[in-house]
């Protein structure tokens, strides 16, 4: 996915004209102006994780504007909104249990010490 996350990358709700084509940003199947559905891009946990990764080491001080920024949406052909919405669910999972193995790794070793 060619999307990424920065600081400086502001919400553009400006749609291009119903003549220039269009793709999926999930699928690549072209797609009418019209009969696009519009919405944010969809950031994998890898992606998530590289860019505050990166972020957090390079410059600190932009974490909070990289995470809090909004994206602008990108077009996705009507048929491809269930799995675009498994693929949303998919990927917090994935999020959800690198945090709870996190959560776990952190909290494991001060409950051994603990007792």
């Amino acid at each position: 996915m060619a999307t990424h996350m920065t600081a400086s990358m502001p919400n553009t709700s400006v749609r291009p004209s119903s003549n220039e084509p269009l793709h999926c940003a999930l699928t690549g199947k072209p797609i009418s102006a019209d009969e696009a559905y519009w919405a944010p891009p969809l950031v994998t946990a890898r992606e998530l994780v590289t860019t505050v990764a990166k972020t957090a080491w390079r410059s600190p001080g932009l974490l909070g504007a990289v995470l809090m920024a909004e994206q602008p949406d990108v077009p996705y052909a009507q048929d491809a909104r269930q799995q675009l919405a498994s693929r949303r669910s998919a990927e917090q999972a994935k999020l959800l249990v690198l945090l709870l193995v996190v959560l776990a790794v952190i909290v494991t070793p001060i409950l051994l010490f603990a007792f």
